[in-house]
């Protein structure tokens, strides 16, 4: 079982941002706000959906630079 710690907590949770939102465009539908709305008013993207779900896989991909040795163990 994997230990996340530092920044591993944070990309964890935005994988999992990630994941949720890929649901969304597929077409799942759940309670509550959509990812779609909440990564808009989080971080700040522009744009429909696609526009916004590509915009955010690349901040995530940025984010995984930013990764430490001992963050996901």
């Amino acid at each position: 079982m994997a230990t996340f710690t530092g920044h591993g907590i944070t990309m964890f949770a935005l994988v999992n941002m990630k994941a949720r939102f890929k649901m969304e465009l597929l077409g799942l539908k759940g309670r509550g706000p959509t990812m779609y709305s909440l990564i808009k008013q989080n971080y700040g993207f522009k744009g429909n959906r696609e526009s916004v779900y590509a915009q955010f896989c690349e901040y995530i991909e940025q984010q995984k630079q930013l990764l430490s040795e001992g963050d996901i163990n």
